[in-house]
């Protein structure tokens, strides 16, 4: 499977894209419910999906059997501006959504390469595979804390290894990071890519090209068949 420019399903604006994409992943997990009684949501952080996860929030359905968890984490403290477990709590664990669980991956340990087991361990509490993954991309073609030129992104892309969770560095502060690997991340029934703005039109346009995967790490999702991806944007 490749995914071309062709393929990105585009709204007119960023709220419609949030409302849309809210309402379709609220589907998914209602039907998850419905057929597992538990139903699991991975996300990453970032500006893009704030007013996803604000959307998200009012959807009508039992949260209490939603399991919300993290494809990747900075290694920093969970109050903190940059912590993306902060911006889940604030934006999406509220409201209706005040109920459903949720695993972090920061941890007690002082690196994310000590923290890498104890974080993935906890994801034994997520039903997987993942009913629903919303992962975006940077403008170096990073996806979650996938990060072209980092020490450790030959394990993160290997298919060959075991689903997990794997030290990153990323090129700005703070640059440690936690992400989970390619395996883990592709044991999903539905990623979503979300894209705002022209600039990462352009970016997906050029990962969507011929390249090296490390390159641009998120020419692995785009360019693997194991998992239905869909790529959303919006100007």
């Amino acid at each position: 499977m490749t995914i071309s420019l062709a393929d990105v399903k585009r709204y007119p604006d960023a709220a419609a894209l949030a409302d849309g994409l809210a309402a379709d992943i609220a589907a998914s997990l209602s039907r998850a419910i419905a057929q597992r009684g538990l139903a699991s949501l991975v996300v990453s952080g970032g500006n893009s999906p704030k007013a996803l996860f604000q959307a998200l929030s009012k959807r009508p359905l039992d949260w209490s059997r939603v399991c919300v968890a993290l494809a990747d984490e900075r290694w920093v403290g969970p109050t903190e501006a940059g912590s993306n477990e902060k911006l889940v709590r604030d934006n999406l664990l509220h409201d209706a959504a005040a109920t459903a669980r949720f695993a972090g991956l920061k941890n007690a340990a002082p690196s994310p390469d000590l923290g890498a087991v104890s974080a993935w361990e906890a994801f034994a509490r997520i039903p997987q595979p993942f009913d629903v993954t919303v992962l975006g991309m940077g403008d170096d073609g990073h996806t979650a804390s996938l990060f072209p030129g980092s020490p450790n992104l030959p394990k993160a892309l290997n298919l060959s290894a075991a689903p997990g969770c794997i030290g990153m560095r990323a090129p700005t502060e703070p640059h440690a990071r936690l992400s989970l690997n390619l395996a883990a991340l592709l044991g999903s029934r539905l990623i979503y890519i979300l894209l705002l703005g022209d600039a990462k039109l352009k970016t997906f346009t050029a990962a969507s090209g011929l390249g090296p995967v490390e390159e641009m790490p998120v020419r692995a999702v785009l360019r693997q068949d194991r998992t239905p991806v869909e790529v959303v944007w919006a100007p």
